[in-house]
């Protein structure tokens, strides 16, 4: 009884020996083996060996992740060349990292799986690098190629008329949301094609501001020898003017009022016309002044002054200047500030 107990108990360890070495045995064996139920970027890897987990993670993967990404903004396609993008994705990591999820659990736990075929539920999101840089790049490009700035509100002046011009509203590429984007398709290998959004921007002065932006006007037709002042957008008064001779033409074109002055003094311009008196300085109210009572320059010694010689108004006569009777420069004088447009036409 002895004997046959002690047989026993040695046959029992015996098995329990070959048991636990056949399942170290049997659970060495799978040691190369990826459990089922274990993705790597979205590919199943489940019961692949290492190397065939790596070669389907770079064909299912990686290869796509060569390819150029699209920006698509209102029926333009910009291109991020993958040579630019430099994708690097460290399979070696990743598949290390799959491979270590398959040994979690203890042998107990990995021999209950391959016996009842059990999984292991472990996405491994595999490290991809790129080039941050070439990306910015990129969106600089795409943002100054889709930016327009916003126009503000003007006006269209003639020689007789002023017109209103809308504004318009600009654009702005938003820049941060495209970047996300981007970076999402150089590390997605299904989508690598997004669409960039703008963000409205605003112009500082529209239709409505105009009056406040403009609130007085000067426009001169020098085929009726009109002088127009503007106020709030409406014609407030309309003088009889005298432009330049010919040869001494009244610059045309819009300017600003740039200088203003009482009784103005006259600096005499050294030409023949000038005669005895070129060169000289005439002092403001003197006899042989022609600058009568006010001044109102725009170009280039060109302006706006009275005159004795009231014949002259309504026709070309002047050298530049336009003039106006005494009394009439004197009205407009005090309606009119520096800085107030003038378009000559």
């Amino acid at each position: 009884m002895g004997r046959k107990f002690y047989i026993a108990i040695v046959f029992g360890i015996v098995l329990l020996v070959a048991g636990a070495v056949g399942a170290y045995a049997w659970d060495a064996s799978r040691s190369d083996e990826i459990a089922e139920g274990i993705t790597i970027g979205g590919v199943d890897v489940g019961g692949l060996t290492e190397e065939e987990a790596h070669r389907a993670v770079s064909d299912v993967l990686v290869k796509p992740l060569n390819e150029d990404v699209t920006v698509n903004h209102d029926g333009t396609k910009y291109l991020l060349h993958a040579e630019k993008i430099a994708v690097r994705a460290d399979l070696a990591a990743s598949v290390d990292g799959a491979l270590e999820a398959s040994q979690e659990g203890g042998l107990p736990t990995r021999l209950w799986r391959y016996a009842t075929g059990g999984e292991v539920d472990e996405a491994i999101k595999p490290k991809v690098d790129f080039s941050e840089e070439a990306i910015a790049e990129f969106i600089e490009t795409v943002a100054a190629d889709v930016q327009q700035e916003p126009v503000n509100a003007s006006v269209e002046p003639t020689s007789t008329s002023i017109e209103p011009v809308k504004e318009q509203v600009g654009y702005a590429l938003r820049q941060e949301d495209l970047r996300e984007k981007v970076v999402a398709a150089v590390v997605n290998p299904t989508g690598r094609e997004v669409k960039a959004s703008v963000e409205e921007t605003l112009p500082e002065v529209t239709t409505a501001d105009l009056v406040d932006q403009y609130p007085v006007y000067l426009t001169v037709d020098r085929s009726t020898f009109q002088l127009k002042l503007w106020e709030d957008l409406e014609v407030a008064k309309t003088y009889t003017v005298a432009i330049g001779a010919a040869g001494f033409d009244t610059p045309t074109g819009e300017y600003t009022i740039q200088n203003k002055a009482v009784d103005p003094t006259w600096n005499v311009p050294d030409s023949d016309w000038a005669g005895d008196l070129a060169g000289k300085v005439i002092p403001g109210g003197a006899a042989n002044n022609p600058l009568k009572a006010r001044w109102m320059g725009f170009f280039d010694g060109a302006g706006i002054h009275g005159t004795d010689d009231t014949a002259s108004l309504g026709s070309a006569a002047s050298h530049g200047c336009l003039r106006m009777a005494v009394s009439d420069v004197i009205e407009l004088y005090d309606e009119v500030p520096v800085g107030t447009p003038i378009y000559v036409g």
